[in-house]
């Protein structure tokens, strides 16, 4: 059986946002807090909470999602995290047009 993938947005103390995919969220968020195992983006800053989530993706589709959000201006992002956006599209079908 696969795991179910998450894709997350976690907003700094300053304001900046990050993107990642992990199968539980709330373990990665301490992890990114703790610093040991959290990602090099949060050095010298501190993730305040997950302010979005896209779960019940495999891993590939995860990805795929990390990359389009990571892709996206700081306003789309935003829009996303509010609603204004489509929360996630198939990426298996994004390619057949």
């Amino acid at each position: 059986m696969q795991s179910s993938w998450t894709v997350y947005i976690i907003e700094t103390e300053d304001g900046l946002l990050y993107t990642g995919i992990s199968t539980d969220p709330e373990r990665r968020l301490l992890e990114h807090r703790q610093g040991a195992r959290g990602a090099r983006f949060f050095a010298g800053r501190t993730p305040r909470a997950i302010v979005h989530r896209e779960p019940g993706l495999t891993r590939s589709n995860a990805l795929r999602r990390e990359y389009q959000i990571k892709s996206l201006s700081r306003a789309e992002k935003l829009a996303l995290i509010e609603g204004c956006l489509p929360v996630c599209p198939d990426p298996a079908t994004e390619n057949s047009a």
